[in-house]
């Protein structure tokens, strides 16, 4: 079976749009804050994530790969304890740290 390239095009562009990283039920509940909102908290660690931020010749959108990153993120922060994250910059190449807090009890 012989596969066009304008079909191809279509695949791999719906591939670069999906979503291949799920939050857990904890990691639902740790929040994204500003580093001004941890004042008060105690920091339990960093974590760095990483996503695949091209598929083939694709390069996936900014938002869809930063968004994959903090689940990741959020999900690793409730494993260790936390209930809150910060940033500590933009996603570069599919790759992007966090610090842990525990804010709450």
């Amino acid at each position: 079976m012989k596969v066009s390239g304008f079909a191809l095009s279509i695949v791999i562009s719906g591939l670069a749009a999906c979503t291949w990283v799920e939050p857990t039920r904890e990691g639902n509940e740790v929040i994204v804050v500003e580093a001004s909102s941890v004042e008060a908290c105690k920091k339990l660690g960093t974590t760095t994530t990483s996503v695949k931020h091209k598929v083939g010749i694709i390069t996936r959108s900014d938002e869809k790969v930063t968004e994959e990153l903090t689940i990741l993120a959020k999900n690793k922060a409730a494993e260790m304890g936390g209930d809150s994250i910060v940033a500590q910059g933009e996603a570069v190449e599919g790759s992007m740290s966090f610090d842990i807090f525990k804010c709450g009890d």
